[in-house]
């Protein structure tokens, strides 16, 4: 890893330290420059404000917590399994902490930032960087029927959010019984009926 790029995770994670511990607005580019041993100059170099390092944190953030291998197409598996398998990676990534922590910092600056939640409304987080790729595929092998892939791929994962994601990162009650796997099978279930032959 050259220096550049070693300065550069170095100045990520102190500020995904310090966001998270105070905040963003609370947060200034010489605590952060100061903790990742750098100069404030070449934190400047690197991130030109700190908006674009905010962004840049989420990105990174998002990249750790993302570990799985995307489930690709197979048309010799039953497409119930698969989107099962994708479904059970999503959920693993909702519900994990280091993604927890992640959706903490960015929702509350999404609050203060509105311009935010449409920057990372474009961005795909999660299962929804293949999902589009996979439905497509499965289209194309006559086991989907789908006009509108992206509109599709964000019914699916959505569901999955508003049941498991969203009561834990505001902190609800979720329904008794409402588990984990209970979900995915409906979620499955419930694509499958709109959108299986």
């Amino acid at each position: 890893m050259k220096l550049s790029q070693r300065k550069r995770l170095d100045i990520l994670n102190a500020a995904e330290t310090l966001f998270f511990q105070q905040g963003v607005e609370h947060t200034s580019m010489d605590q952060v420059a100061s903790l990742a041993g750098a100069s404030k100059r070449t934190v400047y170099n690197h991130f030109e404000n700190k908006d674009v390092l905010f962004q840049a944190i989420l990105v990174f953030m998002f990249e750790k917590v993302r570990q799985e291998q995307a489930v690709v197409f197979d048309a010799a598996v039953p497409i119930a399994q698969q989107l099962t398998r994708i479904a059970e990676q999503e959920v693993a990534l909702l519900t994990s902490e280091e993604f927890l922590k992640v959706a903490k910092v960015a929702f509350m600056q999404m609050l203060q930032q509105p311009d935010l939640a449409k920057s990372l409304a474009s961005n795909n987080m999660g299962c929804m960087q293949d999902l589009v790729a996979f439905l497509e595929a499965g289209v194309q092998a006559q086991v989907l029927t789908i006009d509108d892939v992206e509109f599709a791929a964000k019914q699916f994962v959505y569901q999955l959010k508003s049941l498991i994601f969203y009561p834990l990162l505001y902190g609800f009650e979720r329904q008794e019984g409402d588990s984990d796997n209970k979900v995915i099978s409906e979620t499955v279930k419930m694509f499958l009926a709109r959108y299986g032959r």
